[in-house]
């Protein structure tokens, strides 16, 4: 059962999917929060007490012309630190293990023969149920 989990996973680009869609939207919202809750209050911290932020206003009075430099900075780094915890914790491990097939180390996912590929395309044509002939138990 783990080796086939694992041929699952190694089969075409599974794991540019999973890392896309997963780990993508899972860590991004613990990376927003760490930046949004610590890094940009440390950034503003920098500024006078009467600033709102690291930034400024171009129309006095009107807050909707405040350009925040903290929040690009703060969503810079949220994506720096996906992008290198994308790169190291699955990219790296996948390209190890692609390695290590193409030296002969790890054996990859095992191709069907032509009998077990027939046999499914019968079964599939026979409305998916299993057929029992002699020649199945070679």
């Amino acid at each position: 059962m783990i080796k086939g989990f694992k041929d699952f996973l190694l089969r075409g680009n599974v794991i540019d999917l999973a890392v896309a869609v997963v780990v993508g939207t899972a860590f991004t919202a613990i990376v927003t929060a760490f930046t949004s809750s610590i890094v940009q209050p440390l950034i503003n911290s920098i500024t006078p007490p009467d600033s709102p932020g690291l930034g400024f206003t171009i129309i006095s009075g009107k807050n909707s012309t405040y350009l925040d430099f903290a929040a690009l900075i703060t969503a810079a780094l949220n994506f720096l630190i996906v992008a290198a915890v994308v790169y190291f914790l699955i990219v790296v491990p996948v390209n190890m293990i692609k390695e290590r097939r193409e030296r002969g180390e790890d054996a990859g996912p095992s191709e069907p023969t032509e009998i077990e590929l027939l046999v499914q395309i019968r079964d599939l044509l026979s409305g998916g149920v299993p057929q029992e002939h002699p020649e199945d138990h070679r």
